[in-house]
Parts: structure tokens; sequence; C-alpha cells
């Protein structure tokens, strides 16, 4: 067998492996239901390829959205490649559809825990998804629109420049 020319990536072993905590703790949710206090802030990019998201929200969150797991979600289904859920947008139960590439993080403050993530290799790349016209939502089904938290903007992320890496802070997450 011949010698790999390319180093291990361990950057992208770690990254794949905190989303599997992601996946693990959703799956277990979805399984069993959401226990105690825990409660789930799950920031991911509006505009990464697969993300199933209304216009209406896409155009209210233009880059990145963040959802909470709390009280009012149904229908939570996650695979390998990502999760589905359906939670309450304005009094009406709204579909969502998130691949675990999109989320840049993910926290429950009841216990102090959270992950930030880089983005997945074809993010870094550059590759954006195409303008929406509505025909990724009719491809999906019957995916609606989704509940969001409005996400606060730190001074670091306002000052970022584009291609500089985005750091992501918990702090919007921790009980003040």
């Amino acid at each position: 067998m011949p010698a790999p020319t390319q180093p291990l990536r361990y950057d992208l072993l770690l990254q794949k492996a905190l989303r599997g905590v992601l996946r693990d703790a959703l799956s277990e949710i979805a399984a069993k239901g959401l226990p105690g206090n825990h409660h789930l802030y799950i920031t991911f990019r509006t505009q990464a390829p697969d993300v199933a998201v209304p216009p209406n929200l896409v155009q209210r969150y233009p880059d990145e959205m963040t959802v909470v797991l709390q009280h009012e979600f149904w229908g939570l289904e996650v695979d390998e490649t990502g999760f589905q859920v359906t939670l309450n947008f304005n009094n009406r139960g709204e579909r969502l559809i998130v691949p675990f590439a999109a989320v840049v993080a993910f926290a429950d403050p009841s216990v102090n825990f959270g992950l930030q993530f880089q983005p997945s290799a074809t993010q870094a790349a550059g590759e954006s998804k195409p303008e929406r016209d509505g025909k990724g939502m009719a491809e999906h089904g019957a995916r609606q629109e989704a509940a969001a938290g409005d996400s606060e903007t730190s001074a670091a992320e306002a000052e970022a420049k584009p291609g500089d890496p985005k750091v992501v802070t918990l702090d919007r997450f921790r009980r003040k």
C-alpha cells in the first residue's frame, strides 16, 4: 500500500465528532422527549446547502438563524445528515430542515453546555446556496417557516471581514 500524500485532517475529524454530539442528543430527544429543564439553542446558516427555511424567514435572517427547542416543538426527526422539526411561529406549526453541516453553534444553557462548529468543507470552500425561488420548499413536501429567536451580534462578529473565520460566542445562551 503506497504511503498517503495528504496529512490526516484532524480538524475535520474533530468537527465531525462534535456534530455527532448534536446528532446523538437530538436522536435521544426524538426518541424519549426533552428531559427536565433542558432546552436547546441551535444556530445555523440559512443559506447553507440543503437548508429548508421559508423565504420570509430567510429575508428576516439572511445569514444565520437561532431556534430554540424547549416547549413547543413537534415531529423531531434525526438522521445521519441533519434534522427536521416543527416549531411554533406566530401561533402556527412550521417545518424546518437543517443539515448538521449548516449548524454553527449548539447550546443547552440548563447544564451550561455549548459547542461551536467550523463551517463544513463545502462551506469553507466558498460554495453558497443559490437564490431561493420557493422550489426547494416544494421538493421537500410540506415544509414551511420555522420558529426562531433573534440572534444578537457581538462586536467581534460585526467587525469581521469576508473570509475571516467566524467566531460565535455562546454568551447569548448563558443565564444572566
